[in-house]
């Protein structure tokens, strides 16, 4: 497989660069594949999220899973933050928020994710807030373009 020119050997080296939340997801009580778990980082992001709430994470698990759509996707961005992978993929996230968090998103969320050094891919109808993005490229017949 070849990337811009360069040829790609093993391909398991660049999935494990990728973190995602698709807009057809699974949400576990645990944190599956991931070693070290620092339960004060789970908890700040459960915050961040602001699910804390509703939701806490005791002895290795979630405490509930029995939450709203919006809510298990930022349950799950919180899993996926806890990968510890620099490129996010994020498939319509922002579609089940209230319009509070979806702006909270946006606004705050994808400027702290840049600040932590982090790539966030997401992908998103929602053109209202296409300004948050660094950068903006629409599928036109199959293809990426610049927007």
């Amino acid at each position: 497989m070849d990337i811009d020119g360069s040829k790609i050997e093993n391909i398991a080296s660049i999935r494990s660069l990728f973190s995602a939340v698709f807009s057809d997801f699974n949400l576990f009580e645990r944190l599956y594949g991931i070693s070290d778990i620092n339960p004060d980082r789970v908890k700040e992001w459960i915050e961040i999220m602001e699910l804390e709430d509703k939701v806490q994470f005791e002895n290795g698990r979630f405490t509930t899973l029995d939450l709203s759509t919006g809510e298990r996707k930022r349950l799950s961005l919180v899993a996926a933050v806890m990968e510890e992978k620099p490129i996010c993929i994020l498939d319509e996230w922002a579609a089940e928020q209230s319009p509070r968090f979806r702006k909270y998103f946006y606004e705050s969320l994808l400027p702290r994710f840049k600040d932590l050094g982090k790539t966030v891919i997401a992908v998103t109808h929602d053109d209202m807030y296409f300004h948050a993005a660094d950068r903006v490229l629409k599928l036109e017949y199959g293809r990426l373009v610049e927007a």
